[in-house]
Order: structure tokens, then C-alpha cells, then sequence
């Protein structure tokens, strides 16, 4: 945790950057020429292309663009997008015939038809880890007429339409004829359109006028989905004490993930800004290489599991026991798929049994390289920590810290990492998060217990029975070690008390918000 004198330090900096910003930018207290929203984001998306990264920074801008088929209500019930309805499902569960709406229009000016559902949901299946793990599941993909379009599995899938729903990773429909590796134009169906980009400046997105809302009242990510706005800038600010003081400055009507120690603060400055905690809002996660590199052993990897506390690991994120909750079973108590599975390897923190088993396992002092970034401070908090115990068991532990972005380019290369540090929202379907569950993600886990585990719970329709296949997940989980779930957390963030309309989600989204006179 920083003193009050560094945080005074800090902030002084900070206010003087913020500054530097506001002279490229409108302020939440004067009049514009365009009605606008200031957004403070954790830093420069590294792509645009929502469909080819897992990144939330990327899924939060790019969601006002694009749309999906399926998306998720207040209450996590998959409800239409641009589908009409729900799925036609054949009785083996391996067709779904999917109906679209008409008249839904494209940024290009033409009605979205199924042949651009088609072309989208081909190409996200190719670039997407998300997408291929669908794609494994699919047989054919075809398009029947202008308003239909059929899908058939090998074997039934249980998570595909919470697949085709998931704002990450985005199953975005776009314009057939903007389709290219890499994306060059941003053509979809959303309330806004992509106008501009500016590098270490912002993304700025204008209001679509001709845009297709659907008619059912506003519940999460679904309904009527209004653009009051006429712009939205997309601002990226990296420094976490930058944007608190942003925030306390009025200079972004909205600002994401702030370190916890800044609740106290914001609580105290009624009238500049309101505080947004959101309880249970994900979870960190650890992920390991286990393609090449130190820990590509299965041996090391339970070595390195039970060398970490991810108990003091979670203090150190995210100080305020109020804030975070140190426990192994992936999913909450009360919902469906809690489990306390494996669970008996959280948290062990043994040294001398670790450097017991890394002795056994062959290990012989090569360097584990911990890939981590200050974008997001609870991150870098984390992974101080997490060197520290390992190296305690005698893993010679190495902290690489980069930029978010180039955090997202090295993960791609096995040969640049050993462990990265994560996070993800909790979400109410397994298949949805991490993406290592699926194939092809960064981590690379593939083996046959995880194979038949998966296959088990994706093919399994009934719900009451999947929650005992997701506890058979979740011990695989526990006996290869992939990945570490670390704890869950609250997330802190702040608005203007003049944005109007906005609530809290795992992805904020600013349709239906606007600015009080």
C-alpha cells in the first residue's frame, strides 16, 4: 500500500497530467458544441478488432459498435439481440435455427442480412479463442434465405448460445464486406459507430442515427439500447492515481477500475463524484505456460501451486477485507455450479513442501518469468507477492512489468512468459471464462482428463445435472494446474454526479446514459 506522503506525491503528478489531458478534451463543466462523455479507461486498447482478443478494455469500447445475436438481461437469462427470438432446437439439441430481425441497419447504410451473420461468425471462429472453441462443436454453418440461419453441431452443446452472447471475446456481426485479417473498417449495427482513433488519446465513437433498437425495456445488456449522446470519447489513462485524481477533478464524467485504497477518498468528495462498488465483479486469476518454459511440467506447475497463498496475495490487491474474498471454488456458494472441488490445494503456502516437490519433479533452478503490468495495480500487487513465495521455495522467480498492451502481445509467444497474472468477471456459465477452459488460448492446456471433463459438462442439456460435471472441471483444474483462481473481488470505479442513467456491469456500457442540464 503507498503512504500518504507517496499518494500526495502521486497525486500532485497525477492533477498536473490530468491536466495536460484536459487541454485535448472537453470538461464535464463547460458547454460543448457536441454533446460528449469523457471516458477514462486503463489504458490503449490493443486492437480494435474486438473479435480476435479476450481483452476487456477492447469488448467495453467496441460493444457500442457491434452486436451480437444472443445477449445477456439483468438477470443473466440469454435473451435475443439481433436474433428475433430464441433459437428453433432440434430435439438431439444439434440444429438451431436462428430467425434475425428486419430492417436492422448497418453503419454502411444496407439491412444486416444472414449472410453477414454467417461471414462474422466464420471469421470469429477462426481468429477468436472463443470462437474456436465453438468452432470445434460446429459441423455447418449456412445461411437459408435473407432472415435464417442454421447452425449444426457434431454433438450438442449446452453453452452455445451464452458463446454467441458474451460481450469478450465478442461474437460481433459485422459487415461481410468489412471482413479482413486485420480489420480495417469497423462496420456493425450498434448505437454508435467508430470514428477515430488517436494513440495514447482516445477512440471516439459517434451517436448512429438510423440505429435499430430492439422494443423490450432496457435490463442489462439487453433491450432498447438508446445513443442520447452524441459522442463518446474513449480515454486512455494508465496510471491508477491519475484517474483517481481525474475523477476527484472532474474531468471524466466516468471513470473504470480505481485502486481500493481510493474508496475512503472518493466517499468523502460528495458532490465532485460517486463511487461505484461493485460486489463479486470477477476474479484474478494466475495462468501458466504449459506449452514451453519452466513450468510447461505438470509436476512443477503443482510445485508452484503449493508454494502461493492466494490468500495474502488477495490482501495485497486489494487491502480491505470488505473488498475480496479469499477462496478456491471457482463459482459462489448458492449458485449452481459451486464446488469445493480440489479445493484442499488453495492456499497451502508451504514452502518446504513445494521445493519438495520441484526437486522431485526435476527442477533445476530455471527462470520463472512472471508477466504482469501497473494498468491494472492490483495485478502488480499480486505478482510482488507471488515472487516472493516461490521464491521462498526456491523458484527463481523474475517480474517482468510492461504495458497492458504489450502484456497482451507477449502472452501470444510461449517463449516470452511462464505465468501471467489475469482477471475475469464471474459470469453464470463455466464455458464463458477463462478462455483457457476452451482451446487455443494463451497457457495452451491440453490434455486428455480436461477433454473428457469438458465434453461431459458441454454435452450434458439438462442444468440440474451440470453443476456435479463442472465439479469434475474444477478438480482437473486443481490436478494439472493451468491456472490459479486467486479469490473474487469488488470493483471500484466512479462517475460524475452528472451522468445520468448509468449502472454498474462487468463490461460499462454508455447507450441510455446522459448528461443532467
Amino acid at each position: 500500500m503507498h503512504t500518504a506522503r507517496i499518494r500526495r506525491r502521486t497525486a500532485l503528478a497525477a492533477l498536473m497530467t490530468v491536466s495536460a489531458l484536459g487541454l485535448a478534451l472537453p470538461t464535464t463543466g463547460h458547454a460543448q458544441a457536441k454533446s460528449a462523455l469523457n471516458l477514462a479507461m486503463i489504458g490503449e486498447p490493443p486492437t480494435l478488432d474486438v473479435q480476435s482478443t479476450p481483452a476487456d478494455l477492447v469488448c467495453i469500447i467496441m460493444q457500442h459498435v457491434y452486436e451480437t445475436l444472443y445477449t445477456f438481461d439483468a438477470k443473466s437469462n440469454l435473451v435475443p439481440m439481433l436474433a428475433d427470438g430464441m433459437p428453433k432446437v432440434s430435439a438431439d439439441g444439434r440444429q438451431y435455427s436462428i430467425t434475425l430481425r428486419k430492417g436492422v441497419k448497418l453503419h454502411s447504410g444496407r439491412d444486416l442480412d444472414a449472410d453477414d451473420v454467417v461471414a462474422s461468425l466464420k471469421r470469429w471462429m477462426e481468429v477468436s479463442p472463443r470462437g474456436k472453441s465453438v468452432q470445434a462443436q460446429v459441423e455447418s454453418l449456412v445461411a437459408k434465405g435473407p432472415q435464417t440461419v442454421e447452425l449444426t453441431l457434431k454433438n450438442a452443446y449446452a453453452p452455445l448460445l451464452a458463446q454467441l452472447a458474451m460481450p469478450s471475446g465478442m461474437a460481433a456481426i459485422m459487415a461481410k464486406e468489412s471482413l479482413a485479417q486485420p480489420l480495417k473498417e469497423y462496420v456493425g449495427t450498434g448505437p454508435y459507430r467508430f470514428k477515430e482513433r488517436r494513440p495514447d488519446q482516445y477512440v471516439l465513437l459517434t451517436r448512429f442515427d438510423t440505429y435499430s433498437a430492439r422494443s423490450e425495456a432496457p435490463s442489462g445488456y439487453a433491450g432498447k439500447r438508446t445513443s442520447v449522446m452524441e459522442e463518446l470519447r474513449f480515454v486512455p489513462v494508465p496510471n491508477a492515481n491519475t484517474r483517481v485524481e481525474g475523477a476527484l477533478a472532474g474531468q471524466f464524467h466516468y471513470v473504470d477500475l480505481l485502486p481500493i485504497e481510493a474508496l475512503g477518498r472518493l466517499e468523502k468528495a460528495t458532490g465532485k463524484v460517486v463511487p461505484l462498488l461493485t460486489p463479486s465483479f470477477g476474479f484474478p486469476y494466475l495462468v501458466f505456460n504449459t506449452k514451453e518454459g519452466s513450468m510447461a511440467q505438470q509436476a512443477v506447475r503443482k510445485a508452484a501451486q503449493t508454494a502461493l497463498g492466494p490468500g495474502e496475495m488477495m490482501a495485497a490487491g486489494f487491502g480491505d477485507t470488505r473488498s475480496f474474498i479469499a477462496e478456491g471454488n471457482h463459482f459462489p456458494k448458492g449458485t449452481p455450479f459451486y464446488s469445493d472441488a480440489g479445493t484442499t490445494n488453495y492456499n497451502e503456502r508451504d514452502a518446504r513442501k513445494s521445493k519438495a516437490q520441484a526437486d522431485q519433479a526435476g527442477y533445476k533452478g530455471e527462470p520463472v518469468r512472471i508477466l504482469t503490468s501497473r494498468q491494472y495495480d492490483f495485478h502488480h500487487n499480486m505478482a510482488l507477492i507471488m515472487a516472493e513465495q516461490l521464491k521462498r521455495a526456491g523458484f527463481k522467480a523474475e517480474l517482468n512489468v510492461v504495458e497492458w498492451a504489450t502484456l497482451l502481445q507477449r502472452r501470444a509467444d510461449p517463449k516470452l512468459w511462464d505465468i501471467y497474472i489475469t482477471h475475469s468477471g464471474l459470469f453464470p456459465e463455466p464455458m464463458l471464462s477463462p478462455p483457457q477452459l476452451g482451446d487455443g488460448a494463451p497457457g495452451w492446456w491440453s490434455s486428455q482428463a480436461k477433454q473428457q471433463a469438458l465434453a461431459a459438462l458441454n454435452q450434458e442439456p439438462n442444468p440440474a445435472k451440470r453443476g456435479a460435471l463442472w465439479a469434475k472441471v474444477q478438480q482437473v483444474v486443481y490436478d494439472e494446474v493451468p491456472y490459479i483462481h486467486v479469490g473474487k473481488f469488488a470493483s471500484l470505479s466512479a462517475r460524475s454526479p452528472a451522468l445520468d442513467g448509468y449502472t454498474p456491469h462487468t463490461y460499462p456500457f454508455f447507450w441510455n446514459t446522459s448528461l443532467k442540464n
